[in-house]
């Protein structure tokens, strides 16, 4: 650290200049990347229910239709009536547009149309698959639905494509919009931080930089591997706040040693040593707990976590070479463009004076403090115990998104959408089963409660693909479990698929990994800190902390988000959480917290290192540390909580984790549990065997 330091206050404008011009290449050349993304890979690949799926699709093609046009009968005339305007519209839409299957109400049989009508006979049904090999891209989309639209006849359009699609475009949307207010009030809540306009920039202008990193990191990353497209915005916000967060502390550090006398190049070499190794630290403790993401099997899980690793580097590298050589460019103008002379010392007086009369209160009654912040916090975490996972659905969009209101459409007003499994019976010796045995294999799905009707499909191969429609007295979950319980008859093997099932063996394998990266994250923490602080005790306490955090945050999350209190004043519909976000918040919280948690113990290593006692350490870190976790905790709630914005539910659910996360961690954990706890635990804070301290003595970061 100290030749870097040394060499970027040498080269300062060389540093700064090569650091902005990589990062606007990158950036222009990620601006591609919208094209790119997926709204795929939510499954596990090797799942029974993927396997199903992946069999059927190639060897019975694409069974899900890109768009469902559903065209509206006007009053006084039938489906009769507007059938040849449609089929020419249909035929005019085939020639325009490459497609493998066009298929409508009045192209197919009556036995078919049937299930193409709806119930009251006024809607009726046409499905396109679009020839994607043929060189149309999703932007295409919204031309497609207009040239599926006759004239005179309302017509709305769902499918999963098209419904992925507004996803995308709201992702997009959502983004410009978060910046476009975030970046202001963030710049003016740091002007009322630093007091000078000048410094309230430098942070402001490397979180601008990080973003257009993001989209250099990201587009690389299509060419990789698939990338969800919910990463854009993860990364490009999460990368915005960790860069701010990164510029206060140091430009905060860089304004400390020149208020002490330190010349500019002297200044920002000790702040690089200092508050750069604490930053550099910091994005170390995030990378671990965003790697314990790539464990898991899909692919939308893995991606947010390459983008959020790629976002930490991108802030923490940004803040250890842009901001280092814009202070030693700047130097004491650094302080310039002030809005109030001495605003900012009297501010900082003030907070220290705040913190200091808060900790004291809380050290004397240490007992009563602890007992009555764990029991909160126990309680806000109680919805826990009734928690469930779901899978994100049409009904994440907007209320008023055409996309969605036409799949309630097709959900409420035509009987052929309903749930259903897709179950494969193969015979084991090669050869597809016999009658016999899919008429017994029938025979036992129909007597169970949750099925309604079982077909059958197609025998491709040596398996036949039967179609098991749900009866709606049952939770499709249930139904599914049922069905694979089936004892097959002699002879074959049944595997069952479908939505239901991707769902049930998506939330499945999740849990199932989720031990695996909790491990990855405590197991990296405790050696991390271990090594910054020397101590066996503050390692676990700091875990334990961010795991009573975490379980607060989600009881908050289930009990708005699941059981729907206060999900109308949000505009979401309650379902169960999403397990992606989950896995995400569990990552980005518990990185953050354990992030925090160095920050304020660091001070209190450093006093205590210097002679003071354990109570007088708590009250000096805490001190001096108070206004800029806090503020830097503020911050982010600003940044992150943009996506509150969104019109999107699990958006949404993401903006309030983080805020809830936030507010509860850097203020009652951070600033009033630890000092408690610090205090009871007394001489037991640093205490480690003596050859743990030998390897710290060798090894150890330090602060």
């Amino acid at each position: 650290m100290t030749r870097w330091a040394t060499f970027v206050v040498s080269r300062k404008w060389w540093a700064l200049a090569v650091a902005v011009l990589a990062v606007v290449v990158a950036g222009v050349w990620g601006l591609g990347v919208f094209g790119k993304m997926s709204q795929e890979g939510y499954f596990d690949p090797n799942s029974e229910a993927a396997q199903v799926s992946t069999l059927i699709n190639r060897e019975l093609g694409q069974q899900s239709p890109d768009i469902v046009a559903i065209y509206d009968v006007p009053d006084g005339k039938t489906v009769a009536d507007i059938g040849p305007q449609v089929q020419q519209t249909l035929a005019d839409f085939r020639k325009a547009w490459p497609t493998r299957s066009v298929t409508s109400y009045w192209s197919v049989d009556q036995a078919s149309a049937t299930q193409l009508l709806s119930e009251d006979g006024t809607k009726a049904l046409a499905t396109v698959f679009v020839d994607w090999d043929a060189g149309p891209r999703l932007t295409d989309l919204d031309a497609m639905a207009s040239a599926l639209s006759p004239p005179g006849i309302d017509a709305e359009f769902a499918g999963g494509t098209l419904v992925g699609h507004s996803f995308n475009q709201h992702l997009q949307q959502d983004l410009v919009k978060a910046e476009a207010i975030a970046l202001p009030i963030t710049l003016l809540l740091l002007v009322v931080i630093f007091g000078t306009v000048t410094a309230a920039a430098v942070p402001v202008f490397v979180g601008m930089l990080t973003v257009f990193s993001a989209l250099g990191t990201l587009r690389l990353l299509t060419e990789i591997t698939e990338v969800s497209s919910f990463a854009l915005n993860v990364a490009s916000l999460l990368g915005l706040g960790l860069a701010i967060d990164y510029g206060l502390f140091i430009v905060s550090r860089f304004r400390e040693e020149l208020a002490a006398g330190s010349e500019p190049p002297a200044a920002v070499r000790r702040t690089v040593l200092t508050a750069g190794r604490t930053v550099m630290f910091s994005g170390l403790l995030l990378v671990c707990a965003f790697a314990g993401m790539l464990v898991f099997p899909q692919p939308v899980i893995r991606s947010l976590g390459f983008g959020a690793i790629a976002a930490v580097t991108s802030a923490a590298l940004l803040s250890l070479t842009a901001i280092p050589a814009l202070l030693a460019i700047l130097g004491h103008r650094i302080n310039s463009l002030a809005w109030r002379r001495g605003a900012v010392e009297r501010g900082e007086e003030r907070a220290s004076r705040f913190w200091s009369r808060v900790v004291t209160g809380v050290m004397k009654r240490p007992v009563v403090f602890t007992v009555t912040i764990v029991a909160g916090l126990l309680v806000l975490a109680s919805p826990l115990l009734r928690v469930s996972l779901g899978e994100i659905t049409y009904t994440a969009l907007p209320a008023d998104d055409p996309a969605r209101i036409a799949t309630e459409t097709l959900s409420t007003e035509f009987t052929s959408t309903g749930d259903s499994a897709s179950v494969l019976l193969r015979g084991e010796d090669g050869s597809p089963p016999t009658t016999p045995q899919l008429a017994e294999f029938t025979a036992q799905a129909r007597a169970l409660d949750g099925v309604a009707q079982v077909t059958l499909v197609a025998t491709p191969g040596d398996a036949s693909v039967l179609n098991a429609t749900f009866a709606n007295a049952v939770p499709p979950a249930e139904t599914v479990q049922a069905l694979r319980a089936i004892d097959p008859p002699e002879g074959t093997e049944v595997l069952v698929g479908g939505g239901a099932a991707l769902t049930v063996d998506t939330n499945d394998s999740i849990v199932a990994h989720l031990p695996l990266m909790i491990t990855i994250m405590v197991v990296s923490t405790l050696v991390l800190l271990f090594l910054a602080f020397g101590s066996v005790v503050l390692p676990i306490k700091a875990v334990a902390m961010a795991g009573l955090s975490l379980a607060a945050t989600f009881g908050m999350l289930t009990w708005i988000f699941q059981q729907g209190h206060g999900a109308a004043m949000l505009g979401v519909t309650p379902n169960p959480l999403e397990p992606t976000f989950v896995v995400l918040i569990l990552a980005v919280v518990f990185g953050l917290s354990t992030d925090y948690e160095v920050f304020l113990m660091s001070r209190m290593v450093e006093a205590r290192a210097n002679g003071a006692s354990t109570e007088e350490a708590v009250r000096i870190g805490t001190a001096r540390t108070g206004r800029i976790v806090t503020a830097a905790a503020a911050l982010l709630i600003i940044v992150t909580g943009a996506f509150t914005l969104s019109g999107l539910s699990i958006m949404r659910f993401l903006g309030v984790g983080m805020i809830i996360a936030l507010i509860i961690d850097a203020t009652v954990v951070r600033m009033l549990l630890v000092p408690a706890l610090v205090k009871l635990m007394g001489e037991a804070n640093w205490w480690a065997p003596a050859w743990m301290r030998r390897i710290h003595d060798k090894v150890g970061i330090g602060h």
